[in-house]
């Protein structure tokens, strides 16, 4: 017996399984926003991921090719001013965010181990909400900071490091914020904001120049910070995997959570092997958005 396979089937089968693949996302896509808070609703970028998305592809885009392009032929823009006050304005709204998570719950109602979202219309839960939405809000700002370096052109700074911190932070933290504001899915958020305090604290005193340069004596500890930061996420959100029991409610989350932390403890890591045992960056100064005539890769 002699199978004939006919040319027509064998472009058939890549269709009917690249359908089968994009049907399958579209479920899930469906599934979640099902599962989506009601609350959330009604908050700018939230009716829908591809308002969101748009502009993160739009960042990278930009950060990566038209900026560079644009910026090519041009003089680096100076943006002391704006430096100064994009710098101490995120200290303020980091400082906010972290004060609003902890009268959240972080210090009233949660355990610090296996606490649930609260999807209740109580006062404290719905103050979750604003201000896991504000956090949110925040990364978009953000995405600031490496527009002024390409404004600048210090596309030296343009790190993947960089880049990928940016732009999946905010994505995956919107899909978080659309289905759990809340519950132990945000300390991450909290610490990264005080983490935030910080550096932006940091970034603006550099940006005042030489003045305030005998107050920075603390910044080969940025990274050190940046590493504690990922080593608190992991080890909260690690407790999950050793409890009898934990009735939060989105274990994929908890997963992912889990998955960031140690992501970027490894890049960043690398980024302090690189810098303080191999002596690479040694004999430059770190430098930020905010730090005129230093040098730097941020990656908060």
């Amino acid at each position: 017996m002699v199978l004939v396979v006919r040319e027509s089937d064998l472009c058939a089968r890549p269709k009917a399984e690249s359908l089968a693949r994009m049907e399958a996302v579209v479920n899930l896509y469906q599934e979640i926003m099902k599962n989506a808070d009601p609350r959330i609703q009604g908050y700018p970028l939230m009716g829908s991921p591809l308002l969101m998305t748009s502009i993160l592809l739009t960042y990278v885009y930009f950060v990566l090719s038209l900026g560079p392009r644009i910026m090519a032929n041009r003089k680096p823009f100076q943006l002391r001013g704006f430096m100064i006050v994009y710098n101490f304005s995120l200290v303020a709204l980091s400082l906010y965010i972290v004060y609003e998570f902890l009268m959240s719950g972080w210090l009233s109602t949660y355990t610090w181990r296996c606490d649930p979202v609260d999807y209740s219309n109580s006062l404290e839960a719905l103050r979750m909400v604003r201000v896991a939405w504000l956090f949110l809000f925040s990364k978009f700002i953000e995405l600031m900071d490496t527009v002024i370096f390409i404004l600048r052109k210090k596309d030296g700074q343009v790190t993947f490091l960089h880049v990928f911190h940016h732009s999946v932070l905010p994505w995956s933290w919107w899909w978080g914020v659309q289905i759990a504001p809340g519950g132990m899915g945000s300390f991450h958020a909290m610490i990264n904001s005080s983490v935030h305090v910080i550096m932006y604290l940091y970034y603006g005193l550099s940006a005042l120049g030489p003045v305030a340069q005998p107050y920075l004596w603390w910044k080969k500890h940025m990274t050190a910070i940046q590493l504690i930061q990922f080593v608190l996420v992991s080890l909260h959100i690690s407790q999950y995997y050793f409890m009898p029991s934990c009735n939060y409610q989105y274990p994929i989350i908890i997963h992912l959570i889990w998955m960031y932390g140690t992501i970027f403890f490894v890049l960043f890591s690398n980024f302090w092997y690189q810098s303080y045992t191999k002596g690479k960056r040694l004999p430059r100064v770190l430098q930020q958005n905010g730090a005129p005539g230093t040098t730097k890769v941020k990656a908060n």
